[in-house]
């Protein structure tokens, strides 16, 4: 059965603490500090908190009374004819005076639907919308008339409405799957805000500038003339402008207590609120101050346009001082990642609300929000807006009458299953339509230096198995905080390392010491490799990560035979805290380490404390004709050229052994994805942006030092260290010959 992860319910705050503010209507709209929530509740109550992507969000307290379709779903309510004949206020004001009342009370609802939103029974379920949602579904025309209601497009307004709540928030970055809406969806959240706003700017990006001015024309502008004439400002020039839309005569006036004055028409202020698009480029909305900015399709933006330059220069368009006055509503699929792709990989992932500045802000200042494809399917959404995630027992029917007998997840796996053949065309897929925000962001098949065929297989063979491949994060720990005793490991799901083996309790902590230095006990089972740095901080607070992986050897122990068992790609506070966490690694295994020595103060740091037994030396010299630094610390350099070679090569030899399918139906054990996707992407000339690969290689060659010695003569002549290239294309990889 199939799992959700995506939304939860979750009791963070205590009943009775509910309870009692409740009564007095307290809660105030915006984030809690005291009981870390995000309130979006406008009427002081608070009844379910739920979890979206790491966002505790606490919705408004369940009304007594909820609206309930005779179908119990969704149905957009008819707009009276009568009122509908009524384009804006001066039709209004001409309307019979005995006839205006009748529509007090139905325009005040509006209004309070507007903005405290819309309960409403949904499959026998009471179901609450934000009211951006509610004025998307009821008053927003789209390509096929009124939207439906879906469940996944409740989960993003909700998230939406957080993100405006937040004050700490500039809005969202949503990773999103092709005809998800979004387009649609923040062109209504721009008319919806434009025409409350007061002096305000709605601005529009997309990855051209003939796009923003489509997304305005052909979205924007048919939403705005088919609100109804109490939401409907007065526009300022053309009925369907081609620029900019500008509203001078407020809709705010047209509430029960404006409506029943008799204020007169030249009294009523102007919006002066507009809203425009910009050409695509680094420097769009430069110096202007925004209510709104829409950043559609963000993650296709193509050299020379950098959607991280503009979002740098953009951001500074959303605040005033360190007040934030304006939001940014973020969406996009995933190009490839050199055409564009990568630089919004960059920034979805610096939108993660669990890594916050002291602000509490995210590195970029937004919240990433991620809804896989099975949520947002086309012909896999059930009539009450809900995706059918399996395939059904029972008759299942869309909105439209049309039968559901196929899940959406089993859909999506026949597809894949007949791309398997093409990579590049599986690759399109899943960016397109992805489950997982791997599949976002995976890249085209080009010619590698390694099997890009294997490498995907292996992929997405983790990803299938899912919580069932038996990976753990954790820490090690010395016990009792006692240094240089033994180690043990505790599981923490925000833990720097991740495991898939440990050894049985007898081997663990094997540690001998010969004249006052430790080596490692069990060098026969398995050994490190580790890319590390020097310094605790940088200049731009970013720099490389450190690296550690584990691989085991063919022995008689109780181990799993020639299998990464460890990850580790971590940055902590300190260079020394990274030490220290590579130490007890080595310590808890009992194996011995292999280490760039370009970057020597782990390894002196290892000396220090009594380890240089566990620190290697390099392979391919023999002691005498080590440096004296070498034959101090151990390591190998990373400036020789057959080092580099024999790196990769070491790499390469793996893959085409471990990895993938290794025959029908069986895979290899390299279980650390993370890993993979940075041996995907290597880059020889350029290594030191892959701290996995340059870790990972090294374990490879730690375990396989024998093919390095130097007097191992008869062995060199049978290891070809050259770097094979492969052309990926295809449904199997295939060596360029040289």
């Amino acid at each position: 059965m199939y799992e959700q992860n995506l939304i939860k319910t979750i009791e963070p705050i205590k009943k009775t603490t509910i309870s009692r503010l409740n009564k007095g209507k307290k809660w105030k709209y915006g984030y809690n500090k005291e009981h870390d929530v995000i309130v979006i509740s406008k009427n002081g109550t608070i009844g379910e908190v739920i979890e979206i992507q790491n966002l505790k969000i606490a919705l408004p307290k369940q009304p007594k009374e909820i609206y309930k379709h005779k179908d119990n779903k969704w149905v957009k309510q008819d707009y009276p004819k009568e009122l509908s004949r009524l384009k804006n206020i001066f039709d209004w004001r001409s309307y019979p005076e005995e006839s205006k009342a009748q529509w007090f009370d139905y325009i005040d609802e509006e209004f309070k639907r507007r903005e405290e939103g819309f309960w409403f029974i949904n499959n026998n379920k009471p179901t609450y919308l934000p009211g951006t949602h509610y004025m998307y579904l009821q008053w927003s025309k789209i390509d096929v008339g009124a939207p439906d209601f879906r469940e996944a497009n409740r989960i993003f307004y909700i998230f939406w409405e957080a993100c405006k709540a937040d004050k700490r928030c500039y809005g969202m970055c949503y990773l999103k799957n092709r005809r998800s809406g979004f387009s649609f969806m923040s062109s209504a959240e721009t008319v919806n805000q434009a025409t409350i706003s007061s002096d305000a700017r709605f601005g529009i990006l997309s990855k051209t500038g003939a796009d923003a001015k489509k997304m305005f024309t052909d979205k924007v502008v048919p939403i705005s003339i088919n609100y109804p004439f109490f939401f409907s400002p007065i526009q300022d020039g053309m009925d369907r402008p081609k620029s900019e839309l500008a509203y001078r005569v407020p809709a705010s006036k047209f509430t029960r207590k404006k409506i029943t004055t008799n204020e007169k028409l030249e009294d009523l202020e102007g919006l002066d609120t507009t809203i425009d698009w910009k050409n695509t480029g680094d420097n769009s909305y430069d110096g202007e101050k925004l209510k709104l900015l829409v950043h559609d399709e963000s993650g296709k933006w193509e050299r020379p346009d950098n959607i991280l330059n503009n979002w740098r220069v953009t951001k500074t368009c959303l605040r005033l001082g360190s007040r934030i006055i304006g939001k940014c509503m973020m969406g996009s699929t995933s190009n490839a990642l050199d055409k564009g792709g990568d630089n919004f990989k960059r920034l979805y992932n610096s939108s993660d609300v669990t890594e916050r500045n002291r602000n509490g802000q995210t590195k970029s200042g937004l919240y990433s929000l991620f809804i896989p494809m099975e949520w947002n399917y086309e012909g896999f959404i059930d009539e009450h807006g809900l995706p059918v995630f399996t395939t059904p027992d029972i008759d299942i029917f869309d909105p439209h009458g049309e039968l559901i007998d196929v899940g959406v997840i089993d859909n999506w796996q026949n597809e894949v299953d007949g791309l398997k053949s093409d990579q590049d065309a599986l690759n399109e897929f899943y960016r397109q339509f992805p489950r997982t925000t791997e599949h976002a962001f995976r890249d085209e098949s080009k010619n590698s230096i390694f099997n890009l065929v294997k490498l995907y297989q292996q992929i997405d063979y983790n990803e299938g198995l899912g919580s069932t491949l038996g990976l753990t994060r954790g820490n090690f720990q010395w016990i009792n905080g006692v240094k240089d005793s033994n180690v043990m490991f505790y599981p923490n799901p925000k833990g720097r390392f991740n495991i898939s083996w440990v050894p049985p309790v007898h081997l663990q902590n094997s540690v001998q010491i010969k004249n006052g230095v430790r080596y490692p006990g069990n060098e026969h089972m398995g050994a490190f490799g580790c890319d590390s740095y020097d310094i605790s901080g940088t200049v731009d607070g970013v720099g490389s990560k450190g690296a550690l992986h584990g691989l085991t050897k063919f022995s008689m122990e109780d181990a799993p035979p020639a299998q990464f068992f460890l990850e580790y790609i971590a940055r902590p506070q300190t260079a020394d805290m990274f030490f220290e966490d590579v130490l007890m690694a080595c310590v808890f295994y009992g194996m011995p380490l292999l280490c760039e020595n370009n970057k020597p103060r782990l390894l002196y740091y290892m000396r220090r404390r009594g380890y240089r037994g566990f620190s290697m030396n390099r392979p391919d010299k023999v002691w005498n004709k080590l440096s004296v630094t070498e034959k101090e610390i151990g390591g190998i350099p990373n400036s020789s050229e057959d080092i580099k070679q024999a790196h990769a090569a070491a790499i390469e030899m793996y893959i085409q052994e471990k990895v993938g399918e290794l025959t029908e139906g069986n895979y290899g054990t390299m279980y650390f994805n993370e890993t993979l996707n940075d041996w995907s992407k290597f880059d020889i000339n350029k290594r030191t942006k892959f701290d996995a690969t340059i870790s990972s290689g090294l374990a490879i060659m730690a375990c396989n030092r024998h093919l390095y010695a130097p007097n191992a003569k008869i062995e060199r002549k049978n290891i070809d260290i050259s770097i094979a290239r492969y052309n990926n294309r295809g449904s199997n990889s295939k060596i360029i010959k040289r």
